[in-house]
């Protein structure tokens, strides 16, 4: 049996949420790719070079992890890495709507992917990589949201 996932963002920046649905998963599956999207489409604050590198640092733990960028569709990205399953994180109801719906698209795009939705642990159910940019971007201290490595690289983009 093919026990290989993919867990799809922009993650930018990885937040201890994250993190958190990459340990559960990584305890799940044999192998985790975990897949920074270059997304375009997104005004993002961080470079992929920078998120890639900020998550890699984040779960260097988890031996059966891999982190890199991709381009494209998720489930095209997921079939060239034998992936069966891909991993959306659900932190609130709000989520459900757009995820339901991606979810239903994949499925019509490659029938032999499915989505697994995923809740981080209720402590970070309220995290969101915008709401951390947000509250960074006005000096407020956000170590309790993402790792150190990560605050700092905040803490760089804001300070002026």
């Amino acid at each position: 049996m093919n026990r290989t996932t993919v867990y799809p963002g922009t993650f930018d920046p990885v937040t201890y949420g994250h993190i958190d649905v990459v340990a559960r998963v990584a305890a799940l599956y044999d192998k985790v790719y975990v897949a920074v999207a270059v997304s375009e489409q997104k005004d993002t604050l961080f470079t992929i070079e920078d998120r890639v590198n900020m998550l890699k640092r984040a779960v260097s733990e988890y031996k059966n992890v891999e982190v890199e960028s991709f381009n494209g569709l998720v489930v095209d990205y997921a079939v060239s890495k034998s992936a069966t399953i891909v991993i959306r994180g659900l932190r609130m109801i709000s989520d459900f709507e757009y995820e339901f719906q991606m979810a239903l698209t994949n499925r019509q795009l490659r029938q032999e992917v499915e989505t697994v939705f995923m809740m981080p642990n209720a402590a970070y159910s309220y995290l969101s990589s915008r709401l951390i940019k947000e509250i960074a971007s006005m000096g407020a201290d956000v170590s309790k949201f993402v790792p150190p490595h990560v605050r700092e690289k905040l803490r760089g983009k804001f300070t002026k």
